[in-house]
């Protein structure tokens, strides 16, 4: 089994399991294609050692790249960038590594940490 992306004008509307075969003969008259996706591929990197597929799992509601056959996350925040070679948001400011819990502060372009 495989996982599948139902893709509409570059957003991903679902994901499905399912053979190669089941998607190839599918009755689906909406708009839209699938395309298939890895469950074990982020950042452009299988996690296991194999082949990286389209740079990261489709997630509904994200988005999918044609021209670079690739699926990123919607932008979590409008500060944040988009790396063109891993296909993940990156923030303007590096995550403390002190051991505590942060969230991203997007008025102060801060992490403010949880307490």
């Amino acid at each position: 089994m495989a996982h599948f992306a139902k893709v509409n004008q570059g957003i991903v509307e679902k994901v499905i399991v399912a053979e190669q075969d089941f998607v190839n003969n599918i009755v689906d008259d909406s708009p839209g294609e699938y395309i298939q996706t890895s469950y074990n591929t982020f950042g452009g990197v299988h996690l296991y050692g194999g082949t990286a597929l389209r740079k990261n799992y489709a997630q509904v509601g994200g988005n999918y790249d044609h021209a670079n056959d690739a699926f990123y996350n919607k932008q979590p925040y409008p500060s944040w960038t988009l790396n063109n070679t891993t296909y993940i948001w990156e923030c303007p400011v590096t995550y403390p590594d002190d051991g505590k819990m942060y969230t991203w502060n997007e008025t102060t372009k801060a992490w403010d940490e949880i307490t």
